[in-house]
């Protein structure tokens, strides 16, 4: 697979990624008091404050991977999110059968998408990016 290849499916993987982010944050800044009381009801500790920080996680951490701006440590970050908050929102091994499938379904997705942001994290985002268009280390003067 070539180098051009390459940065295309990089950059369609952020594209896609960042999909799950962006609009869920936004979802957030608009209803915040309900998310609130979501997070509350889920036992979530803190609940003001942690949506607040889950918000600008998904905005800003998926704005850039989006862009491919700081990419390995807004993924690293976004993967972290992901699994604390798979484990308080998809808590599927609590639930009667018949409701356990579809939180399952979404806690197993979650993981996936992890594990695609840790690719991210540990591989960069391609050459289609805005971290591409800067050296990695600075010159010496």
């Amino acid at each position: 697979m070539g180098a051009s290849t390459q940065n295309l499916l990089a950059l369609l993987g952020r594209i896609l990624l960042a999909l799950l982010f962006i609009p869920a944050g936004v979802g957030k800044l608009t209803g915040f008091a309900g998310t609130v009381g979501y997070a509350a009801s889920a036992g979530m500790p803190l609940p003001q404050i942690a949506v607040a920080i889950a918000l600008l996680v998904e905005l800003f951490g998926g704005l850039a991977l989006l862009l491919g701006w700081q990419t390995r440590w807004a993924a690293f970050a976004l993967a972290l999110f992901t699994l604390v908050a798979s484990f308080f929102f998809h808590k599927f091994w609590g639930l009667p059968a018949d409701q356990a499938i579809m939180q399952q379904m979404l806690f197993y997705k979650n993981l996936a998408a992890a594990g695609g942001l840790l690719a991210f994290a540990a591989f960069g985002p391609g050459g289609y990016s805005l971290d591409a268009r800067r050296p990695l280390v600075p010159a010496v003067r």
